[in-house]
């Protein structure tokens, strides 16, 4: 069984697109994703600096369209409705649950990246209300690590696996975590705008509540695993509702993670900007024989398609 990974927002870097560009069709799909989306993602993804690509705003749909064009060239997006597959098996982390939907069939790469850009703005604008951030929390006990997070005030917005939690609240109390950080564990601030996955969204997932009302999903034609839990959703109305109700809710990727290692995997694909799922994977899976790739430029294409076989 073969499970694709999708990043998702602080995967983003510099020229992220340009390598991408020597593909057939590259610029044209990034054009046609920037309208969709609103936002230039063409310039944005090939001479954008860290600053721009930064912006909640815009960095979810270049994230989300990336990901999406690389899928498109392994042929791994089907078409909703499409018949089910269950030699592959999807997940995403936050945003990149969107990316999700449409490789299990439940939304169209259009509609993907429609709601992505939506969620994006409206995050970016719950984050303009209140200084908060996110803090990654790396190493420590993990039940001193949560209570320390407790005892200043924060969520523990990411319980990522492999040793990593992020902590996400108020600006002062993530800067009194860092003063006083759990036995064992380092504190490294994360450059985002706000405190994602956390009651400071709430007027982000009113609003997605109001744009999801358009979108007819299709069953998932493939086994998709939620951020929520780790579990399978069967239905695509219901992932719709969890992508509304994960704006406000914590990523549990380490459950996703124990579901993947539960489910037997034997090979993993991270479709670009790819890196940081592949190498929570390494870390907590640390001794398996299941093969982790990240494809991090067109020349992993091959070995991609080679794992995907004949279960795209």
């Amino acid at each position: 069984m073969l499970a694709v990974l999708a990043p998702g927002q602080g995967a983003q870097k510099p020229g992220m697109l340009t390598d991408w560009l020597e593909l057939p069709g590259a610029e044209s799909f990034f054009r046609r994703a920037g309208e969709i989306a609103d936002a230039d993602l063409l310039t944005l993804g090939t001479t954008g600096d860290a600053e721009a690509i930064k912006d909640t705003a815009v960095t979810q749909p270049l994230v989300v369209a990336m990901s999406l064009f690389v899928a498109q060239e392994l042929g791994a997006v089907p078409e909703p409705g499409a018949p089910a597959n269950g030699d592959v098996v999807i997940t995403g982390h936050s945003v990149g649950e969107l990316t999700a939907a449409a490789l299990a069939g439940v939304l169209s790469i259009e509609d993907a990246i429609a709601l992505t850009a939506a969620r994006g703005r409206a995050m970016a604008a719950a984050c303009a209300l209140t200084p908060t951030g996110m803090s990654a929390v790396l190493g420590g006990d993990p039940d001193e690590v949560l209570a320390a997070i407790d005892k200043h005030g924060l969520t523990p917005a990411n319980m990522n696996g492999a040793g990593q939690i992020v902590a996400a609240g108020a600006i002062e109390g993530l800067e009194a975590l860092k003063a006083d950080p759990p036995a064992k564990a380092r504190i490294m601030p994360l450059s985002v705008a706000g405190a994602f996955h956390t009651s400071y969204m709430s007027s982000a997932r009113e609003e997605l509540e109001d744009v999801v009302g358009g979108l007819t999903p299709a069953e998932p034609s493939r086994r998709l695993l939620s951020n929520a839990d780790g579990a399978a959703v069967d239905s695509g109305a219901e992932v719709v509702r969890r992508l509304v109700s994960q704006v406000t809710s914590p990523v549990r990727f380490d459950s996703c993670l124990a579901t993947l290692r539960d489910l037997g995997v034997t090979a993993v694909v991270e479709l670009p900007p790819a890196g940081a799922l592949a190498g929570l994977a390494k870390r907590e899976w640390k001794g398996s024989d299941i093969e982790i790739l990240a494809v991090a430029a067109p020349k992993d294409l091959d070995r991609a398609r080679e794992l995907l076989g004949g279960t795209a």
